[in-house]
């Protein structure tokens, strides 16, 4: 069913008597969620959701799985989880919050509830903005600032998801060169028969 033939059906239930606000919660009704492939421990079933889209745009499928099929949501519940300290949770969780705050501004509605090219230019954008602040070649380590997250929250993000992702099975063996470990020593193995970097 389209959401013209729910408004239509819900119109003739409700004998034509549709005010704005009733109109708005129907379409918002209408909108398909996007499901999670595991139970996050850490955030709440909206904040999981946030994550795991913004994981799969900064890291999306290609030829190769996306941050979703890798598991990377679950990974970056996991680290908030059981690494982070309370501060750095805190931090992390606040910087969610500002950039789902940042796409009601942008285009009217909640990040996970935007069009995929809406959600791709707010990514793009907040990203460019972090990158052109960032002053110098410093890193963005907690060194720098005293103790706290000292990085934006989407490079913070980025940083989680790129880990979660060469961490994973899909990562480390369809994407780098996978040396099971303990594995046979090479010496000096000219570049041209690597190809690319190896994971362990």
């Amino acid at each position: 069913m389209n959401r013209r033939e729910v408004l239509e059906k819900s119109a003739l239930v409700l004998g034509y008597a549709l005010t704005g606000p009733t109109l708005a919660g129907l379409m918002q009704g209408c909108k398909a969620k996007p499901g999670l492939a595991f139970k996050p421990e850490f955030f709440t079933e909206e904040q999981a959701q946030l994550v795991s889209e913004l994981a799969e745009i900064l890291l999306p499928k290609t030829d190769t799985p996306g941050a979703k099929e890798a598991g990377v949501p679950a990974f970056i519940d996991g680290m908030l989880k059981d690494v982070y300290n309370k501060e750095l949770k805190e931090n992390f969780l606040r910087g969610l919050t500002a950039f789902d705050a940042k796409a009601q501004e942008a285009f009217g509605e909640k990040f996970v509830d935007g069009k995929p090219e809406e959600q791709l230019a707010l990514v793009k954008k907040v990203h460019d903005e972090a990158m052109a602040n960032h002053k110098g070649g410093a890193s963005w380590g907690w060194w720098n600032t005293g103790g706290g997250m000292g990085k934006p929250f989407i490079i913070e993000m980025k940083e989680l998801t790129l880990t979660g992702f060469f961490t994973s099975e899909p990562g480390a063996t369809q994407v780098l060169q996978y040396n099971q470990v303990p594995g046979p020593y090479k010496g000096c193995v000219p570049l041209k028969e690597v190809g690319k970097a190896w994971a362990t």
